[in-house]
């Protein structure tokens, strides 16, 4: 099931703009104070690094991704979801926009 809509948070008004504008994402707080990030990726091969585990759940869009150690890329889209290890780092490659909500620790 994909999320289409977050209610009852605190959104953090100016982006988060990394790769010269290829991903763009916005802060979220819960009122518990969990915190996730909404954002858009757009065509491009990128590796993050992660403090905190995450998971990375698609909106819309899709993209392959490849975890630190791995040699396989593999496709997520819409509805699906996938893991990060913490103090870890991925390569994502998307080649239509990505929309994500980003879910730490």
């Amino acid at each position: 099931m994909t999320t289409e809509k977050i209610d009852g948070v605190s959104v953090t008004t100016k982006a988060s703009v990394y790769f010269d504008g290829k991903c763009v994402s916005h802060g979220i707080t819960f009122p518990d104070g969990t915190k996730k990030s909404v954002g858009v990726i757009l065509p491009a091969t990128l590796t993050f690094n992660t403090g905190a585990p995450e998971i990375m759940e698609g909106v819309a869009g899709s993209c392959e991704y490849k975890l630190d150690g791995s040699n396989a890329w593999v496709k997520s889209g819409a509805g699906e979801q996938f893991s990060v290890p913490g103090n870890s780092r991925f390569d994502i490659r998307v080649t239509e926009a990505y929309h994500y909500i980003c879910h730490f620790g």
